[in-house]
Formats: C-alpha cells, sequence, structure tokens
C-alpha cells in the first residue's frame, strides 16, 4: 500500500490529463444540512488546498448545530454507481472516507477501494453516540473487518479510537498512540493519525503513529468552544495534501495547522456548537475591505430586496 506516492493508474479513459489538471480526491460521505461536516465540509477544503472533490453522498444527516436526530441512508447500489461513473472518467489520486452509514455500504466501499487498490485510501471514524447501539455495533464490525484491510490511514479521536481498537482500556487514557496504531495494524491499517491526546496544561496532542513509533506529533492551545466536524475538516485535508504528493509527515503537519487555523476562525451559525471557518484564508488583510468598504473611485453596489416591491 502505498502512502506517499499516490498512484493515478486508475486512468482507465484514453485521454491522458495535462498539466493544468487539478489532482482528484474522491471522497465517501453524507449530507450535513448544517455544513459543517459531510461533503460540503470535504469539498470547501479540499479546494482551499488546491485539489478536486469527486463528493460522493452515502446519505443524509438529520440534525442541526445542537445534536443529531436521525439518519437517511442511501442504497449501496446508489453510492456504488455515484463513485464508479466518475472514477472510470477521473482519475484518482487518494480516496477519503467519512461516514457510510450502513453495513452494506462498507461492504461496497471495500470492494469499490479493492478495486482501485493503489490508490490511498484515509478513512476518518467519527463519534457514533448519536446512533442506536445495533447499528454503531453491527457497522463497526463492517468497518473492522471489511475497509480496515484498505485503509492507508485511519483517523479518529483518541476517545472514539480506544473505545473501538482497544475496548478492554476504556476507563485508560495514558493508552499510547503506538498501541492503538497496533490494533489498527492488526486489521490491516498501517498508519494512524491520533487526535484529542490530553496533555499537561491546556492543550491538545495529536500524533501520527505506526506500530513501531510516533512519527510525527504536534500540539496546540485547546479552543474552549464545542466544535462540529474537526474530525472531517482534518482527514479531508490529509486526503487533499497526499493527492498533491506531499510526503505523509509533512501532508500530516500542514493537515493540522489548516486544522487549527480553521477552528480559530471559527462561528457560530445557531443556537448549539460553532463551525470551523474553512476559508479562512480568504479573509482580507486590507481593514478597509475587512469591514466591508467598498474601494475608492467604485461605487457601492446595492441589491434589492425582493419584499419591498411587493404590493399587499
Amino acid at each position: 500500500m502505498q502512502v506517499m506516492q499516490p498512484s493515478q493508474d486508475n486512468d482507465k479513459s484514453a485521454h491522458t490529463p495535462g498539466e493544468d489538471t487539478l489532482p482528484c480526491v474522491l471522497s465517501f460521505n453524507a449530507n450535513d444540512a448544517v455544513g459543517a461536516g459531510g461533503l460540503t465540509s470535504d469539498a470547501l477544503v479540499m479546494a482551499s488546498i488546491g485539489t478536486h472533490a469527486l463528493p460522493v453522498a452515502t446519505g443524509a444527516y438529520l440534525r442541526d448545530t445542537r445534536d443529531a436526530s436521525g439518519w437517511v441512508a442511501f442504497p449501496a447500489s446508489a453510492i456504488d454507481e455515484q463513485a464508479r461513473a466518475v472514477a472510470e472518467d477521473v482519475p484518482l489520486q487518494t480516496i477519503k472516507v467519512g461516514f457510510l452509514g450502513s453495513a452494506e455500504a462498507v461492504a461496497m466501499v471495500a470492494a469499490f477501494a479493492a478495486d482501485y487498490a493503489d490508490v490511498p485510501v484515509i478513512a476518518f471514524l467519527p463519534d457514533l453516540s448519536w446512533w442506536d447501539e445495533p447499528e454503531i455495533e453491527t457497522y463497526l464490525d463492517a468497518l473492522r473487518d471489511l475497509l480496515l484491510p484498505q485503509t492507508a490511514v485511519l483517523v479518529g479521536n483518541n476517545t472514539t479510537l480506544r473505545h473501538w481498537l482497544l475496548p478492554e482500556s476504556t476507563t485508560d487514557r495514558r493508552a499510547r498512540p503506538t498501541e492503538l496504531a497496533r490494533a489498527a495494524a492488526a486489521h490491516g491499517v498501517p498508519y494512524l493519525l491520533v487526535t484529542g491526546l490530553a496533555l499537561e496544561g491546556d492543550r491538545v496532542g495529536n500524533v501520527l503513529a505506526s506500530p513501531d513509533a510516533e512519527l510525527f506529533s504536534q500540539a496546540f492551545e485547546r479552543i474552549e468552544a464545542g466544535f462540529m466536524g474537526a474530525g472531517d475538516i482534518l482527514s479531508a485535508a490529509l486526503a487533499a495534501l497526499l493527492a498533491t504528493g506531499s510526503e505523509l509527515t509533512h501532508a500530516t503537519a500542514e493537515a493540522l495547522q489548516y486544522l487549527d487555523q480553521a477552528l480559530d476562525h471559527g462561528f457560530h451559525p445557531g443556537m448549539g456548537r460553532a463551525v470551523a471557518d474553512r476559508l479562512f484564508w480568504a479573509e482580507s488583510d486590507d481593514p478597509a475591505e475587512a469591514e466591508g468598504d467598498a474601494p475608492q473611485g467604485e461605487p457601492p453596489i446595492h441589491i434589492p430586496n425582493p419584499s419591498n416591491d411587493i404590493q399587499h
């Protein structure tokens, strides 16, 4: 499994992409009407890094910024048709796997990944505590048995990964990233990116690990606000950076920096948790433009309110 240098051997068309072609990342993920995670977030992150997202919808979250109330799953056949239609036309550099929503969808994505074995798979394990317990168990069993053997890098929060990979240590917060990596490696995963490690003071650690060593680590100041979608952002950024040809440890460092900046510029669109600003880099350094002032010499453009023209 080649993680460092993604292959483009899956191009089955006669056309050879030119130098103006962006690296393409196929993302299996859910629609999120909040825009905090899912395909919306993946597309924003991947575009920010200079890649093109190929979004494959697996279903839709039913949630607001406060909590999730349910999930609408797409049939596995519909997910498969989406993915294969685009993959037969567009060369893939990496595949990002978010929430798939059913064991059947996991089996389909695993089969797809096996057919494109030269394309690295970056898989993210989200928090599933909002879901029903039987569905969680069935889903995680399918991930463990079918998708992990196809995964190059598994991304997840320390607590979520520990409860899944080392269930006997659920009360032991001192489990090291290499222990988690060894547990993941037992199912075929060569690299693990663990987030949310509690450190001394008010800092949070993140570690890229193999079964043998911690390959890279970075810590940030804890941000007090509760956020949605951080793991989706990190895994999408990592998949995009690897698609551009970045080496794994460098891609991990850049992805973590991107996430930290996006969270630092976060905002509250609703009454619940905050949402990261994935377009923080587009903010102007010009105070006048930042305050909404039009450039000198150009008249402001006023957009009419249609309701003003309605006669009652």
